[in-house]
C-alpha cells in the first residue's frame, strides 16, 4: 500500500507526460489529461496515434517531447506499460504512476530492477 504522504509528494511534481493520451473527452487518457491540467501541471500528451489533444501538440513518444519531464503517467494497456517504463528511463525519467489497468509484473519489475519509483493501484483522480 502507497502511503498517502508518497502520493502527495508525486503529486507536487510540476511537469507531465500522460502516455496514453487520447483526443476522445471520454477516455481516461483525456480525462486524467486535464485533471493534471486543472491542478496547475505543465502536461504534455503522448500517444503516436493523435495529433493533438485539448489543442495541446501531442507527441508520439517520450523521446520526443520537447523538455525532460518530472513524472510519467501511465494508461495503457499493461503490455505497452512494458515498453513506456523502458522509454521513460531511456528519457531520463525515473518515476512513473501506472492507472489501474496500466501496470503488469513485467514492468514493476523492471522499475524495481533499474530503482525507478513506481506507483502502481491508485487512481491520480482520488488524491484531490
Amino acid at each position: 500500500m502507497v502511503s498517502r504522504e508518497r502520493l502527495d509528494e508525486f503529486i507536487r511534481a510540476h511537469r507531465w507526460a500522460v502516455v496514453g493520451a487520447s483526443e476522445d473527452r471520454s477516455k481516461f487518457g483525456n480525462i486524467t489529461y486535464r485533471e493534471l491540467l486543472s491542478r496547475g501541471k505543465e502536461v504534455y500528451p503522448v500517444n503516436p496515434k493523435a495529433e493533438r489533444v485539448e489543442g495541446a501538440t501531442c507527441y508520439p513518444s517520450l523521446t520526443a517531447l520537447p523538455q525532460p519531464v518530472d513524472r510519467v503517467l501511465i494508461v495503457v494497456p499493461p503490455k505497452q506499460g512494458e515498453a513506456v517504463v523502458k522509454e521513460a528511463l531511456e528519457a531520463g525519467v525515473d518515476k512513473v504512476w501506472f492507472q489501474p489497468g496500466a501496470e503488469s509484473d513485467e514492468a514493476l519489475a523492471y522499475c524495481e530492477a533499474h530503482g525507478m519509483e513506481a506507483i502502481a493501484g491508485h487512481c491520480i483522480l482520488r488524491t484531490r
